[in-house]
């Protein structure tokens, strides 16, 4: 249930990143909490990357599904 609930959430973002030239596609998520995420197109290589990944994705997945501890860019 929690991997689909942290898909759902990317997926409510993923129209900002795409509208960008960027996309984002969900790799894992650990039973401690932590999700794996690769950012592609314009997001990989991005020098704001990190603060799009912190400040925008962590934030709503963190919001959409509580139990998520971190996200991190692999």
């Amino acid at each position: 249930m929690q991997k689909e609930d942290v898909q759902k959430a990317i997926n409510d973002i993923r129209p900002a990143l795409q509208s960008d030239g960027g996309d984002i596609e969900l790799v894992n998520v650990s039973d401690d909490g932590i999700v794996q995420v690769k950012l592609k197109g314009a997001c990989h290589g991005c020098p704001r990357a990190h603060i799009t990944l912190k400040q925008v994705i962590e934030k709503h997945i963190k919001n959409k599904v509580p139990s998520i501890v971190s996200v991190e860019a692999v």
